[in-house]
């Protein structure tokens, strides 16, 4: 129902990879890495390919239930609810000039992939879902944890602060859905602003839930995935398929899946066995607690270890075991450079061992190139960044894709290819642009990743020149 702020910034992981022995300072990084005058225009992804889901329809049946009939909390929704009829979108506040062509976007996926009768809203036409924009103080001063948020009943802001405490914002209420309101911020990147409208607009619409099991979909507050993938475009389509209807039980919704599952996912047959459920709320609390504001390094640092030994306790069938390793590397950068490191080795084989997780696996070679990079290993870093670039375009990951691209120009410098560094950190900043924000967020960026490498940049003696 909100997407969490608590992720920590790529910025802030960098920085912490470049505060070892080896990493020149950030404040003094070489001056051709601060571009004079206006950066590029800004960069932004084209028509979107959807990938096969995946999965079968006796798995995509139980992810829907758990999806649909609980709430992150753990709380039970005892009735399925939908909006019943076209549904028609309004912007309202300040909103920043990306968010109307990010929305047209969405909305055309929304009709095409889930088949959805969904459009803005017309002069004087009433709207189902009002997105309204506004800053991320203002946001974080009443949802302290969340980037943007989406809440049921009310038609904007005012709206929600008069009715903030009482039922009427409780989804658990709902018999069927008539309005609902999505918060998103003004005041970030394109990217953030993208994302909150794709994760929260999709919940507007169906399923309240986040299952950190799913390694596929944005309904997972691992945030790796940040817009709408094939699995969540079928969980909508089902969502508002003719069989079902708001007011239906768990046990009705239940019966109708498998007819519905087979007309709209045909290569979803035979339904084969879903995986066992292995719910684990210690599980989500320590990771919630390690990523969580107001907590000491050490202690974030300590929980997240504590996740890990949950996990393997578990014997999770799923991707939970190879997050927890994610989030202990991500904590023990600035602390424990080894067991960061061999956590977020660990971390990528355990994703390379499940089906597509290629988005996931890019996420953790990031972080494995800033380690290449501060030891002065460039064919390293130069192999693994080009590894993980397809995926992460595929994604329209467009922050991580530029961070890469600064990684891979900095590995092209060690090796002597100045002229091929520099086209490739000219790509990086139209894409940095839309995903990383303002133009001193983007200079800071630089900044950071000229920081990792050794301060001698001598060739490495290779035959592998990598591309």
């Amino acid at each position: 129902m909100r997407r969490l702020a608590w992720l920590l910034p790529v910025a802030l992981l960098l920085a912490g990879c470049a505060s070892g022995p080896t990493a020149p300072p950030v404040s003094d990084p070489p001056s051709r890495l601060q571009p004079s005058g206006e950066l590029p225009p800004m960069k932004t992804f084209g028509a979107y390919k959807p990938a096969p889901v995946g999965r079968s329809n006796g798995q995509l049946a139980a992810d829907f239930m758990e999806l649909s009939f609980q709430m992150e909390s753990g709380r039970a929704l005892t009735r399925f609810t939908r909006f019943e009829g076209p549904v028609r979108v309004a912007v309202f506040g300040d909103a920043p000039l990306t968010l109307g062509p990010d929305l047209a976007r969405l909305l055309d996926r929304l009709q095409r992939e889930a088949g959805l009768d969904i459009a803005r809203a017309g002069q004087n036409e009433a709207a189902q879902i009002v997105v309204e924009a506004l800053p991320r103080r203002e946001i974080q001063r009443y949802v302290p944890q969340a980037a943007c948020f989406v809440v049921p009943n009310v038609a904007g802001w005012n709206e929600f602060l008069r009715n903030r405490r009482s039922s009427t914002v409780d989804w658990t209420r709902l018999q069927t859905r008539t309005r609902a309101s999505v918060f998103v911020p003004n005041d970030v990147s394109p990217q953030e602003v993208r994302d909150c409208l794709h994760e929260e607009i999709a919940q507007a619409l169906g399923p309240l839930n986040d299952l950190y099991r799913l390694e596929n979909s944005v309904f997972n507050d691992d945030n790796f995935h940040p817009v709408l993938t094939s699995f969540d475009m079928l969980m909508l389509r089902v969502t508002y398929a003719p069989e079902l209807r708001s007011g239906m039980l768990p046990a009705q919704v239940a019966e109708k899946l498998p007819r519905i599952l087979n007309r709209l996912n045909p290569g979803g047959r035979p339904a084969g066995r879903a995986q066992p459920n292995v719910p684990r709320r210690d599980w989500i609390n320590a990771v919630e607690a390690a990523l969580g504001p107001g907590t000491s390094p050490r202690k974030r640092e300590e929980t997240a270890v504590e996740a890990v030994r949950i996990a393997r306790d578990a014997q999770f069938p799923d991707v939970r075991s190879a997050f927890s390793y994610y989030v202990l590397g991500r904590l023990a950068l600035g602390s424990d450079p080894e067991l960061s490191l061999a956590s977020f080795l660990q971390a990528g084989g355990l994703y390379g061992a499940a089906e597509g997780t290629e988005v996931q696996q890019a996420h953790v070679t990031m972080q494995i190139v800033a380690f290449a990079l501060i030891n002065g290993q460039a064919n390293t870093a130069l192999r693994l960044a080009n590894s993980a670039l397809p995926a992460v375009q595929r994604s329209e990951n467009a922050a991580l894709l530029a961070t890469l691209l600064m990684m891979k120009a900095e590995a092209l410098d060690l090796l002597g290819r100045a002229s091929e560094a520099e086209a490739v950190r000219l790509d990086s900043l139209g894409w940095a642009r839309y995903g990383i924000g303002s133009d001193a967020r983007v200079r800071a960026r630089l900044a950071e990743i000229a920081a990792l490498p050794p301060p001698v940049r001598a060739p490495e003696e290779t035959t592998d020149r990598g591309s």
